[in-house]
């Protein structure tokens, strides 16, 4: 289905607040290594941070293959803000769509202001791509849930003081016992660490916390043990479909950089696009870059369809990242010395690339769940 007049209103919108503030800011907030919550304010303005919140909240309620695209532009300038922005965008919708109407009237209109951050949390020290495996225990205390445990490679967990986290409730039985809850990182019991030092992409605000004796009143209940394992995957497969969508975006402003440079750039007497092995570089990449698109297209109009996108949110996932590490490696290097100064977004995109190939199930997984599903 074809987006909207309003969609296509927001996306380009979008592609001018990607190109004249994320853009700009992006390699400062890497040396800074920080979310940049400066930009949120804009974004917040475009309407961003209520792209699919329910319109009874104050949202746009567009569609996924809308949502697709926003992340695809905004990760062409910088991956880490994408990720950042579209996770604690995740849990306004999230809140509005399945939470008690009581705790989302406190929580999902500060979201949409950009005023508090949000993230999820479903990995842990010893529990990554294998969600089942999570220790994080919530018991049963009078009114409400105790939860101790610890998260670790959450984006967002460097600030994020909403958190939609997941705990098992009954030890030993995988998926089955466990829950979902929203906490609050103000209230007693939530210890933040400190944000993780990476080889980059600090924007995206990768980091952890521990509970400790954290109570989750009745009403922070978000899902019950039994249906918040499915609602996780369900979340995931349309993560995965979104991230394909961001390597490709990526790969797309790595593919518009090096074409510029190409033009201006001489060689040997004649300009560097005249060479043909430098050519034939470029025209592998944007082959590549095509038939990923497709299958992001066809991934996301599934979801809006309504339709089961388990298997194509894993083939998706994994032939875009696969494509991204490749081909912005090309690109880098058809950039020359020139693609190594910082203004350029080839170091972060790499970065990126290679973060992708593990948020929301490792290449490894994907492959096996792709298998299993033939």
């Amino acid at each position: 289905m074809p987006l909207t007049a309003a969609e296509q209103a927001l996306l380009a919108r979008t592609r001018v607040y990607a190109r004249e503030v994320v853009a700009v800011h992006a390699a400062r907030w890497e040396r800074e290594r920080r979310i940049g919550r400066e930009a949120l304010d804009e974004a917040v303005a475009i309407g961003l941070t209520r792209l699919q919140v329910p319109l009874a909240w104050g949202g746009l309620a567009m569609s996924f293959a809308c949502k697709a695209a926003v992340t695809e532009i905004l990760a062409g300038a910088d991956f880490g803000f994408a990720m950042s922005l579209v996770n604690s965008h995740n849990v306004a919708a999230k809140l509005a769509r399945d939470a008690a109407p009581a705790l989302a009237t406190r929580h999902v209109a500060a979201l949409v202001a950009g005023q508090r951050l949000g993230c999820t949390a479903l990995t842990e020290p010893g529990a990554g791509s294998d969600f089942a495996a999570i220790t994080t225990h919530a018991s049963r205390v009078p009114g409400g849930w105790r939860i101790d445990g610890a998260k670790a490679w959450i984006t967002n967990a460097a600030e994020a003081d909403l958190v939609v986290l997941y705990a098992q409730t009954e030890p030993g039985s995988g998926g089955r016992g466990i829950a979902c809850f929203l906490v609050d990182g103000r209230q007693p019991g939530f210890v933040r660490e400190p944000a993780f030092a990476l080889g980059g992409q600090h924007s995206i605000g990768t980091g952890g916390f521990r509970l400790d004796g954290y109570l989750a009143l009745d009403e922070a209940l978000i899902h019950p043990p039994g249906q918040a394992f499915k609602a996780a995957l369900g979340s995931i497969n349309g993560a995965r479909i979104y991230i394909a969508a961001m390597c490709c975006g990526m790969v797309d402003a790595a593919l518009q950089r090096a074409l510029a440079y190409g033009r201006q750039r001489h060689s040997f007497g004649v300009a560097l696009r005249q060479h043909q092995g430098w050519r034939w570089r470029l025209a592998e990449a944007a082959a590549a870059l095509a038939a990923s698109r497709a299958l992001v297209a066809q991934a996301a109009a599934a979801v809006d369809a309504g339709l089961d996108t388990q298997l194509i949110a894993a083939q998706a996932k994994l032939v875009a990242t696969r494509m991204a590490e490749q081909q912005l490696a090309t690109l880098a290097q058809a950039m020359g010395a020139e693609g190594l100064r910082e203004q350029e977004p080839f170091a972060r995109h790499l970065i990126g690339a290679r973060v992708a190939g593990f948020v929301d199930g490792s290449t490894e997984m994907l492959l096996e769940r792709i298998a299993g599903l033939l």
